[in-house]
């Protein structure tokens, strides 16, 4: 008797090898994915703004990127001893206002560069909750008055200084189709992965969270639907259909746990990434693998020849595929570094 059904996503048509860079943008469960694929050497520049959750601020922070909008004082605001900015995370604030500048303009640097030439770009979207900042009513938090901004993130300020009202499909779909053909225009050869988070947004309610991820659903298959650039990656659909149990849920029963992140990564490998960098994934692991091995005895002859094994398989690697970083692993193994 089965006790669940096991959802399998088609694989898709294109897909992800080691020579494309990636940008990834998006809610939390974007950094997840980044971390794997940074860890199994792919080049990836994700979150440029930090964690952003409603689809304005991921199409704000996309038009700054093409744009390489470079921030300014005027663009800041100082609230519990520190400097933030409306379109960023909190990871950007800083008690320094000229180092949170530079923090955010080194990035917006990244963001622009990575996209002119990224092979694939990744959206991920958590809720269609705005909040809205209420203009003159938050006076003196940056950004002259501007009536109904779209904030990225709150930084704690009362919520009585923002309007949360949810978005339409419309509004998102007609949102992301102008960046998108700015995007195409900036980089004709980008490929584009929209998934919609896992992640479940209880503070908003029970029904409202559904509500949320409804309007999420409907305006990201209208946006993929006959696009041969646009592609879909069920990554909700594993987690609240496939899975659909609270023991994949960490202790606070709204974020996927380890487990669960590692089904739908195992699935976004099957799915997304080309054949022939799933077998380099192998190889690439067996040297994290290595490398994480803690050594009983670091000056027996055992492992001396363990490094060396190592070194060489190191080295191998990169001789037969140049564009991978392993320069961490050649030093960890023994190599010399270069003066």
């Amino acid at each position: 008797m089965d006790f669940r059904l096991e959802f399998t996503p088609r694989p898709f048509q294109q897909t992800i090898n080691h020579q494309q860079q990636l940008l990834l943008i998006g809610s939390c469960f974007t950094e997840n994915i980044g971390s794997k694929l940074r860890h199994l050497k792919f080049s990836v520049l994700e979150n440029p703004n930090g964690i952003l959750f409603n689809p304005i601020s991921i199409v704000q922070s996309l038009h700054s990127y093409i744009e390489n909008k470079q921030y300014t004082e005027a663009d800041l605001f100082y609230q519990n001893e520190c400097w933030n900015s409306w379109q960023h995370h909190s990871r950007f604030s800083h008690p320094d206002k000229a180092a949170c500048l530079q923090m955010i303009n080194e990035s917006q640097q990244a963001a622009h560069h990575t996209l002119k030439t990224a092979g694939w770009l990744m959206i991920t979207v958590g809720s269609a909750f705005v909040y809205e900042r209420l203009g003159a009513a938050a006076g003196g938090l940056g950004e002259g008055n501007d009536s109904k901004m779209v904030v990225a993130n709150c930084h704690k300020i009362p919520t009585d200084k923002f309007n949360k009202r949810l978005l339409s499909p419309v509004e998102i779909v007609d949102a992301f189709s102008i960046v998108l053909e700015e995007i195409f225009v900036f980089n004709p050869d980008v490929k584009i992965i929209f998934t919609i988070s896992p992640v479940r947004h209880l503070r908003d309610g029970f029904v409202e969270n559904n509500r949320s991820k409804a309007t999420l659903i409907q305006a990201v298959h209208q946006l993929t639907a006959n696009h041969q650039q646009l592609f879909y990656f069920p990554a909700y659909e594993l987690v609240i259909d496939d899975l659909r149990d609270y023991r994949f849920y960490a202790e606070d029963l709204v974020h996927p746990n380890y487990a669960a992140t590692n089904y739908v990564w195992e699935k976004f490998i099957a799915t997304c990434i080309d054949e022939n960098a799933q077998q380099l994934i192998k190889e690439i692991n067996t040297i994290n693998v290595a490398k994480n091995h803690k050594a009983f005895n670091p000056l027996s002859l055992a492992h001396g020849k363990f490094l060396q094994s190592n070194l060489q398989k190191v080295i191998a690697l990169k001789s037969h595929h140049s564009y991978l970083n392993l320069h961490e692993e050649f030093i960890h193994f023994g190599g010399i570094k270069p003066a």
